[in-house]
Protein backbone atom coordinates (compact mmCIF):
# COMPACT_ATOMS: atom_id res chain seq x y z
CA UNK A 1 0.00 0.00 0.00
CA UNK A 2 1.43 3.37 -1.01
CA UNK A 3 1.84 6.04 1.64
CA UNK A 4 -0.57 8.96 1.62
CA UNK A 5 1.56 11.98 2.42
CA UNK A 6 0.81 15.64 3.08
CA UNK A 7 4.52 16.46 3.51
CA UNK A 8 7.68 14.67 2.40
CA UNK A 9 8.44 11.80 4.78
CA UNK A 10 12.09 11.37 5.69
CA UNK A 11 13.16 7.86 6.63
CA UNK A 12 16.59 7.70 8.20
CA UNK A 13 18.98 5.37 9.95
CA UNK A 14 22.31 5.98 11.64
CA UNK A 15 25.39 4.02 12.58
CA UNK A 16 27.40 5.38 15.50
CA UNK A 17 30.48 5.01 17.66
CA UNK A 18 28.29 3.53 20.40
CA UNK A 19 24.89 3.80 22.06
CA UNK A 20 25.44 6.64 24.54
CA UNK A 21 23.38 9.52 23.14
CA UNK A 22 25.25 12.14 25.17
CA UNK A 23 28.81 11.16 24.25
CA UNK A 24 28.81 8.96 21.15
CA UNK A 25 28.80 10.27 17.59
CA UNK A 26 27.13 9.49 14.26
CA UNK A 27 29.50 7.91 11.73
CA UNK A 28 27.03 7.09 8.96
CA UNK A 29 23.66 8.59 8.10
CA UNK A 30 21.35 7.40 5.35
CA UNK A 31 18.13 9.21 4.46
CA UNK A 32 15.33 8.39 2.07
CA UNK A 33 13.06 11.34 1.40
CA UNK A 34 9.71 10.09 0.07
CA UNK A 35 7.73 12.86 -1.63
CA UNK A 36 3.91 13.03 -1.75
CA UNK A 37 4.01 12.11 -5.45
CA UNK A 38 5.92 8.93 -4.59
CA UNK A 39 9.40 9.69 -5.89
CA UNK A 40 12.37 9.23 -3.56
CA UNK A 41 15.65 11.02 -2.92
CA UNK A 42 18.32 8.84 -1.30
CA UNK A 43 21.45 10.19 0.37
CA UNK A 44 24.09 8.39 2.42
CA UNK A 45 27.01 10.13 4.10
CA UNK A 46 29.78 9.04 6.45
CA UNK A 47 31.41 11.26 9.08
CA UNK A 48 34.69 11.35 10.93
CA UNK A 49 33.60 11.18 14.60
CA UNK A 50 37.00 12.34 15.93
CA UNK A 51 36.59 9.83 18.78
CA UNK A 52 37.26 6.06 18.81
CA UNK A 53 34.53 3.69 17.68
CA UNK A 54 33.67 1.29 20.48
CA UNK A 55 34.59 -2.34 19.66
CA UNK A 56 31.06 -3.60 20.32
CA UNK A 57 29.64 -1.03 17.89
CA UNK A 58 32.21 -1.86 15.20
CA UNK A 59 31.24 -5.53 15.47
CA UNK A 60 27.70 -4.54 14.49
CA UNK A 61 28.29 -2.15 11.57
CA UNK A 62 31.82 -3.11 10.49
CA UNK A 63 32.99 0.50 10.09
CA UNK A 64 36.41 1.45 11.48
CA UNK A 65 38.01 4.79 12.32
CA UNK A 66 40.43 4.15 9.46
CA UNK A 67 37.45 3.99 7.08
CA UNK A 68 36.39 7.46 8.24
CA UNK A 69 39.67 9.36 8.50
CA UNK A 70 39.10 11.34 5.27
CA UNK A 71 35.37 11.97 5.81
CA UNK A 72 33.99 15.37 6.94
CA UNK A 73 32.89 15.96 10.51
CA UNK A 74 29.15 16.21 11.14
CA UNK A 75 29.18 19.94 11.85
CA UNK A 76 30.56 20.59 8.36
CA UNK A 77 27.45 19.05 6.80
CA UNK A 78 24.89 20.05 9.45
CA UNK A 79 23.37 23.08 7.72
CA UNK A 80 22.99 21.36 4.34
CA UNK A 81 21.41 18.35 6.08
CA UNK A 82 18.99 20.61 7.96
CA UNK A 83 18.01 22.23 4.67
CA UNK A 84 17.42 18.80 3.09
CA UNK A 85 15.18 17.84 6.04
CA UNK A 86 13.20 21.08 5.99
CA UNK A 87 9.44 20.56 5.88
CA UNK A 88 9.68 16.78 6.27
CA UNK A 89 7.95 14.48 8.70
CA UNK A 90 10.25 11.83 10.18
CA UNK A 91 10.16 8.03 10.18
CA UNK A 92 12.55 5.30 11.23
CA UNK A 93 12.99 1.99 13.03
CA UNK A 94 13.46 2.49 16.79
CA UNK A 95 13.98 6.12 15.80
CA UNK A 96 12.19 7.89 18.65
CA UNK A 97 14.28 6.11 21.26
CA UNK A 98 17.73 6.28 19.65
CA UNK A 99 18.17 7.73 16.15
CA UNK A 100 16.27 11.00 16.65
CA UNK A 101 17.86 11.84 20.03
CA UNK A 102 21.31 11.05 18.59
CA UNK A 103 20.66 13.26 15.55
CA UNK A 104 19.38 16.13 17.72
CA UNK A 105 22.49 15.90 19.88
CA UNK A 106 24.72 16.13 16.79
CA UNK A 107 22.88 19.24 15.58
CA UNK A 108 23.26 20.88 19.01
CA UNK A 109 26.97 19.95 19.08
CA UNK A 110 27.33 21.46 15.59
CA UNK A 111 25.74 24.71 16.78
CA UNK A 112 28.33 24.90 19.57
CA UNK A 113 31.20 24.38 17.12
CA UNK A 114 29.82 26.77 14.49
CA UNK A 115 28.80 29.39 17.03
CA UNK A 116 25.46 29.89 15.28
CA UNK A 117 22.02 28.32 15.26
CA UNK A 118 20.88 25.74 12.71
CA UNK A 119 17.38 26.09 11.31
CA UNK A 120 15.90 22.79 12.47
CA UNK A 121 13.47 21.83 15.24
CA UNK A 122 12.45 18.18 15.16
CA UNK A 123 9.85 18.75 17.90
CA UNK A 124 7.68 20.41 15.28
CA UNK A 125 7.74 17.32 13.03
CA UNK A 126 5.40 14.35 13.01
CA UNK A 127 7.36 11.19 13.83
CA UNK A 128 6.48 7.62 12.93
CA UNK A 129 8.42 4.78 14.56
CA UNK A 130 7.97 1.67 12.42
CA UNK A 131 9.37 -0.53 15.20
CA UNK A 132 6.48 0.42 17.49
CA UNK A 133 3.94 -0.68 14.89
CA UNK A 134 5.86 -3.91 14.39
CA UNK A 135 6.22 -4.65 18.12
CA UNK A 136 2.52 -4.02 18.71
CA UNK A 137 1.52 -6.24 15.81
CA UNK A 138 4.32 -8.80 15.37
CA UNK A 139 7.16 -8.46 17.95
CA UNK A 140 10.41 -9.26 16.04
CA UNK A 141 13.59 -7.68 14.62
CA UNK A 142 13.89 -5.53 11.48
CA UNK A 143 15.29 -8.51 9.54
CA UNK A 144 12.26 -10.58 10.54
CA UNK A 145 9.94 -7.66 9.82
CA UNK A 146 11.37 -7.34 6.30
CA UNK A 147 10.80 -11.04 5.68
CA UNK A 148 7.34 -10.99 7.27
CA UNK A 149 5.91 -7.92 5.56
CA UNK A 150 7.89 -7.84 2.31
CA UNK A 151 8.81 -11.49 1.75
CA UNK A 152 12.48 -10.56 1.28
CA UNK A 153 15.77 -11.32 3.04
CA UNK A 154 17.64 -8.34 4.46
CA UNK A 155 21.08 -9.45 3.27
CA UNK A 156 22.89 -6.24 4.27
CA UNK A 157 21.43 -5.69 7.73
CA UNK A 158 23.21 -2.95 9.71
CA UNK A 159 24.16 -1.13 6.54
CA UNK A 160 22.52 2.25 7.11
CA UNK A 161 21.15 2.52 3.56
CA UNK A 162 19.85 -1.07 3.45
CA UNK A 163 18.15 -0.66 6.84
CA UNK A 164 16.62 2.67 5.81
CA UNK A 165 15.17 1.35 2.56
CA UNK A 166 13.93 -1.78 4.34
CA UNK A 167 12.14 0.38 6.95
CA UNK A 168 10.37 2.30 4.18
CA UNK A 169 9.20 -0.93 2.54
CA UNK A 170 8.15 -2.41 5.91
CA UNK A 171 5.90 0.59 6.66
CA UNK A 172 4.18 0.19 3.29
CA UNK A 173 3.81 -3.53 4.02
CA UNK A 174 2.32 -2.82 7.44
CA UNK A 175 -0.27 -0.50 5.93
CA UNK A 176 -1.15 -3.19 3.40
CA UNK A 177 -1.46 -5.94 6.02
CA UNK A 178 -3.23 -3.92 8.73
CA UNK A 179 -5.40 -1.72 6.54
CA UNK A 180 -8.36 -2.30 8.86
CA UNK A 181 -6.37 -1.25 11.95
CA UNK A 182 -3.91 1.36 10.71
CA UNK A 183 -4.72 4.63 8.99
CA UNK A 184 -2.64 5.67 6.00
CA UNK A 185 -2.09 9.09 7.51
CA UNK A 186 1.16 10.39 9.00
CA UNK A 187 -0.58 12.35 11.78
CA UNK A 188 -2.41 9.19 12.90
CA UNK A 189 0.70 7.00 12.60
CA UNK A 190 2.79 9.51 14.55
CA UNK A 191 0.25 9.44 17.40
CA UNK A 192 0.05 5.64 17.23
CA UNK A 193 3.81 5.20 17.52
CA UNK A 194 4.43 7.80 20.23
CA UNK A 195 5.25 5.79 23.33
CA UNK A 196 5.96 8.61 25.77
CA UNK A 197 5.20 12.27 26.37
CA UNK A 198 8.82 13.33 26.33
CA UNK A 199 9.84 16.98 26.50
CA UNK A 200 13.45 16.07 25.76
CA UNK A 201 14.34 13.41 23.22
CA UNK A 202 16.21 11.30 25.77
CA UNK A 203 13.07 11.01 27.90
CA UNK A 204 14.56 12.43 31.10
CA UNK A 205 11.75 15.01 31.42
CA UNK A 206 8.15 14.14 30.50
CA UNK A 207 4.66 15.54 30.88
CA UNK A 208 2.40 14.04 33.53
CA UNK A 209 -1.35 13.55 33.19
CA UNK A 210 -1.86 17.25 33.96
CA UNK A 211 0.62 18.29 31.23
CA UNK A 212 3.17 19.40 33.84
CA UNK A 213 6.90 18.70 33.38
CA UNK A 214 8.16 15.99 35.72
CA UNK A 215 11.47 14.15 36.04
CA UNK A 216 11.46 10.65 34.58
CA UNK A 217 14.56 9.23 36.25
CA UNK A 218 16.45 8.96 39.53
CA UNK A 219 15.43 9.95 43.03
CA UNK A 220 13.01 12.64 41.81
CA UNK A 221 11.20 10.48 39.25
CA UNK A 222 7.57 11.60 38.98
CA UNK A 223 8.14 14.88 40.82
CA UNK A 224 7.43 18.26 39.26
CA UNK A 225 10.56 19.84 37.80
CA UNK A 226 9.62 23.25 39.21
CA UNK A 227 9.17 21.80 42.72
CA UNK A 228 12.54 20.06 42.64
CA UNK A 229 14.39 23.12 41.34
CA UNK A 230 12.77 25.33 44.00
CA UNK A 231 13.42 22.97 46.92
CA UNK A 232 16.84 21.74 45.73
CA UNK A 233 18.46 24.50 43.61
CA UNK A 234 21.75 22.58 43.33
CA UNK A 235 19.98 19.85 41.33
CA UNK A 236 19.95 22.14 38.30
CA UNK A 237 23.71 22.66 38.50
CA UNK A 238 24.24 18.94 39.01
CA UNK A 239 22.35 18.14 35.83
CA UNK A 240 23.97 20.92 33.81
CA UNK A 241 27.42 19.64 34.78
CA UNK A 242 26.46 15.99 34.44
CA UNK A 243 26.58 13.51 31.59
CA UNK A 244 23.16 14.45 30.21
CA UNK A 245 22.43 15.30 26.59
CA UNK A 246 22.61 18.88 25.38
CA UNK A 247 18.93 18.61 24.49
CA UNK A 248 17.98 17.58 28.05
CA UNK A 249 19.96 20.50 29.48
CA UNK A 250 18.32 22.88 27.00
CA UNK A 251 14.81 21.74 28.00
CA UNK A 252 15.67 21.93 31.72
CA UNK A 253 16.91 25.50 31.28
CA UNK A 254 13.76 26.48 29.40
CA UNK A 255 11.65 25.14 32.26
CA UNK A 256 13.79 26.95 34.85
CA UNK A 257 13.40 30.23 32.94
CA UNK A 258 9.66 29.71 32.56
CA UNK A 259 9.85 29.37 28.77
CA UNK A 260 8.36 25.88 28.54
Amino acid sequence: MKLKLKNPLLFFDIESTGTDIATDRIIELSVVKVHPDGHKDIKTRRFNPTIPIKPEAQKVHGISNEDLKDEPQFYQMAKSLAQFMKGCDIAGYNSTKFDVPMLVEEFLRAEEILGSSIDIDLRKRKMVDVQVIFFQMEPRTLTAAYQFYCGKDLTQAHSAEADTLATFEVLEGQLERYGDKLQNDIDWLADFTTRTRNLDFAGRIVLNEKDQPVFNFGKHKGRLVDDVLNLEPTYYSWMMNGDFTRDTKKVLTQIKLGNL
